[in-house]
């Protein structure tokens, strides 16, 4: 298995404030990995700096076979490159069905004459029911957007983004506000992800983290304290001290 993304000896300073602190992280082409650690630990800063949001002091980030150099390239870029980023609240469009969230989201031209004149063929009607059924959401496809419970609405951003044929996705906290069989359901389903695209999921939620059955990174102060399987990162006394303890 080859390495999808390699983050290697990445600084961000915030006004005087380390953020992230010679952060080094690889992440595997298929792979499943959950990163946890405390608020403020620089989770959200690495998300960032892996989408564009964020250019870091020093440091190289690189991707796919040809490692591409990703410090030189727009959000939107690093995006058509096939890197994906659900945030902790859904971004939906509400007053549309989840059918036609699924349709905006496809990976066409997106100039503005493509977009005005643009209607999905079968083949892009039945990669669409394809992915409702993936993401659970098979009967609600003709159900607007803003009468889905939470989870639901976590689950179309999901199908929104594995519209667009991300190599990797990143996910942030999806365990918040849902009930218990929503987690469950949306840990099975990124398990199920994983193989076809690499999914690395931030999260809290350690019983939720447990049922992902993956490697585990904890971030510490912008840097890596450990990293493992969720066993052996939690019994580490490094971590027993700054995460578990609190």
């Amino acid at each position: 298995m080859s390495a999808l993304l390699e983050v290697d000896g990445v600084f961000v300073t915030f006004d005087g404030y380390r953020a992230i602190n010679n952060l080094s992280f690889t992440v595997d082409e298929g792979e499943l990995r959950a990163v946890i650690g405390p608020n403020g630990a620089g989770k959200t800063t690495f998300m960032d700096i892996v989408t564009g949001k964020t250019r870091p002091d020093k440091g190289k980030v690189e991707w796919g076979e040809m490692s591409l150099n990703l410090l030189k390239l727009s959000e939107s870029n690093i995006a058509r490159l096939g890197i994906g980023r659900k945030f902790q609240r859904p971004t939906v469009f509400e007053s549309q069905t989840v059918l036609d969230n699924l349709i905006i989201a496809l990976k066409k031209k997106r100039d503005p004459i493509s977009a005005l004149f643009y209607r999905p063929d079968q083949n892009d009607l039945d990669k669409i029911q394809d992915i409702a059924q993936e993401i659970g959401l098979g009967e609600f496809i003709h159900r607007t957007s803003g009468e889905l419970s939470h989870g639901q609405k976590q689950w179309l951003e999901i199908g929104m983004l594995l519209a667009q044929d991300p190599k990797l996705l990143l996910v942030d906290e999806p365990a918040a506000g849902m009930t218990p069989t929503e987690r469950e359901h949306t840990t099975d389903l990124l398990k199920r992800l994983a193989g076809k695209h690499a999914v690395v999921v931030v999260e809290h939620d350690m019983e939720f983290v447990r049922r992902l059955e993956c490697r585990v990174t904890v971030l510490h102060e912008g840097t890596v304290l450990a990293e493992g399987s969720l066993d052996f990162v939690t019994s580490h006394q490094d971590v027993i001290d700054v995460y578990l303890g609190r």
